[in-house]
């Protein structure tokens, strides 16, 4: 099978374990922590009253607040206090396309050598340059003094903020619409405590302070909330749907933030970007040693599917959308056999980010399963026996035509550059790899899974990942793989791990 990876100029990974007998950790001899043979103590008597009983010196005190000095911002969202409008779009749109300027100046950015400037390497440990201040060494940027200005500056940070600030507003909309669709008791239902509702309850918070913090960056035309479509009918493709937007969101942003022209806006943007966690849909939570990224016009492509519609002038984006990939035998999460998926019946819809269907029959179903290694309920971590996917297995595809309205108001249009497809490129952590695709009818054909690794032990194809149609196989890195969008013939989602 022929393969292109992206590798990485040398390893930074040191080794860590845990201070455990050696029996537990191959090769790890001499573990003599004192605490290592600890006996526990037997429990005592446990608390049975539980009250406000401490007695802490304290003074009354509150946060500054209204025009006070030292008082908070304002959230340009604030919690939501009235109805919101969901499902499909059914008017005309009154625009169409993606934002575009006055003029193009090339078709595609062309292939260069390495910036001659840069040449930096340290042989020997020692600082080769005068220190501008003690305990400083010479370089870096945004260093000198300059007061920071925290606004975009450029078309490329005005389009990608813009972008984010789209996520961050389905993200911050959906959270509250699994809240209160779903009842206490569909959550509980599904595994899921008041505890986790708390969870989901704060993370749709938190998209506020998200949502106007990008606002700020962009100032007075930066997009406000749209209305949404979203696919879930459970609790299950509730979660199983979040993990996936918040993959693209989080990698969409990954993808762009260090080349952004204003450092101080990618400071802060850095500070609000983390991983949302997989645990409630049963998965591993964290089955990768490095996040992937992706271009903004991957993210778009998820992302606008999913948006209904938006408020007149409401800012629109210049990103492309990409014509559809679907995984034909994609793994539903919910099986305690993934692998024996039926092609295609097994999402709730036909969209790329679509959940796998939840309402499985029970005796195929992992969710209520006390079973180690096979059981998918919610938990801080699974490690299941049969993973969803495996290195050699057929994936079967099928794509769409270019020229299908999407997004906001129907305002948008796939579109592509690319010739004929005939690889397969697999997007995930620091890797690029190509596949051979297998042709087999009209925009359907088949590849097989890669086993390609980032480093030794590290399966690449191990999470929520990235596929796409190219018609080539170009060799890129994560700084330059947004060069292969001119190659791309169509994106899609492919569940691993």
């Amino acid at each position: 099978m022929y393969s292109k990876t992206i590798i990485t100029t040398s390893a930074l990974l040191a080794g860590l374990a845990a201070a455990v007998p050696a029996p537990q950790v191959p090769g790890y001899t001499g573990p003599n922590a004192p605490y290592g043979t600890t006996s526990p103590t037997p429990l005592g008597t446990l608390a049975t009253s539980f009250g406000l009983d401490s007695a802490v010196s304290a003074v009354p005190t509150a946060p500054p607040n209204g025009t006070v000095s030292g008082a908070a911002p304002p959230r340009r969202s604030s919690d939501v206090t009235g109805a919101t409008s969901h499902g499909p779009y059914s008017g005309v749109p009154t625009t169409t396309g993606a934002v575009k300027a006055n003029q193009t100046l090339m078709q595609t950015i062309p292939a260069l050598p390495p910036n001659p400037t840069a040449t930096y390497y340290n042989t020997n440990g020692q600082l080769t340059h005068a220190q501008p201040i003690p305990y400083t060494p010479y370089g870096g940027l945004g260093t000198n003094g300059s007061e920071p200005r925290y606004m975009v500056e450029s078309d490329f940070d005005y389009e990608s903020i813009t972008l984010g600030l789209y996520q961050e507003w389905i993200e911050l909309d959906c959270f509250n619409n699994g809240l209160a669709t779903f009842s206490e008791q569909d959550f509980i239902d599904a595994g899921l405590t008041a505890e986790d509702r708390a969870l989901i309850a704060f993370m749709a918070v938190q998209e506020t302070g998200h949502a106007t913090l990008l606002t700020n960056m962009l100032g007075e035309t930066a997009p406000p909330q749209c209305t949404y479509n979203y696919p879930y009918s459970t609790v299950r493709e509730f979660v199983d749907f979040n993990q996936i937007l918040t993959r693209f969101g989080e990698s969409g942003v990954w993808g762009f933030i260090n080349h952004l022209d204003s450092r101080e806006v990618g400071q802060l943007l850095a500070q609000s970007i983390a991983t949302e966690a997989r645990q409630m849909s049963g998965l591993f939570p964290m089955p990768v040693w490095f996040e992937t990224g992706i271009p903004q016009s991957w993210a778009w492509t998820f992302l606008a599917p999913y948006i209904s519609s938006c408020p007149q002038n409401t800012t629109r984006l210049a990103w492309q959308n990409f014509p559809a990939l679907h995984v034909a035998n994609q793994a539903n999460i919910n099986r305690f056999s993934p692998n024996d998926t039926a092609d295609y019946v097994e999402r709730v819809g036909n969209r790329t980010s679509d959940p796998a269907v939840s309402t499985i029959p029970e005796d195929q179903s992992c969710i209520h399963l006390n079973v180690s290694g096979v059981d998918c309920g919610p938990a801080i971590s699974r490690n299941r026996s049969e993973p969803l996917s495996f290195p050699g297995k057929q994936i079967r595809l099928s794509w769409d035509a270019p020229g299908q309205a999407v997004g906001p108001n129907n305002s948008y249009i796939t579109a592509t550059s690319a010739g004929a497809p005939q690889f397969v490129a697999w997007v995930s952590q620091l890797n690029l790899t190509y596949t051979p695709l297998t042709v087999t009818g009209k925009n359907s054909g088949y590849t097989y899974q890669p086993a390609s690794e980032v480093y030794k032990g590290d399966p690449a194809s191990n999470d929520t990942m990235f596929i796409a149609l190219t018609d080539s196989d170009l060799f890129l890195t994560p700084f330059n793989l947004s060069m292969i969008n001119p190659h791309v013939a169509a994106l899609g989602i492919f569940q691993a791990g």
